[in-house]
């Protein structure tokens, strides 16, 4: 599957329509984020039932403020529109697959109960 970029038009429809997303927050002068991007892309072609996006926080000042973003690159999960996971920080290939194959087995029931006494 191809990576996505995601913007202020196309955020919601892009959570709300997919049941796991994992979005890389990059910038373009950032040397991590760079380096990192060849591995977001090869594991976007290994694993299946993810949406992989990328948001500029250059370009997306807005997204990356709502989520205040304070260091790149930073990875994010949500799943069922409910945001699960975000680290500052890349991974290896390995390590991303696992996250990801982690968060495919999280109790959305318990998320939700959870979040609902917050």
């Amino acid at each position: 599957m191809s990576v996505i970029e995601l913007t202020q038009s196309n955020f919601d429809e892009t959570i709300t329509n997919n049941k796991i997303v994992i979005i890389d927050f990059w910038a373009p002068w950032c040397g991590p984020c760079l380096q990192f991007a060849p591995t977001f892309k090869e594991t976007s072609e290994k694993v299946q039932g993810v949406t992989f996006a990328k948001i500029n926080t250059e370009e997306e000042q807005a997204l990356g403020a709502h989520f205040r973003i304070r260091s790149i690159p930073t990875l994010m999960i949500f799943r069922e529109s409910i945001g699960i996971f975000s680290q500052p920080g890349s991974l290896s290939g390995k390590d991303l697959e696992d996250l990801l194959e982690k968060a495919k087995t999280v109790d959305m029931d318990e998320v939700r109960k959870e979040l609902k006494s917050q």
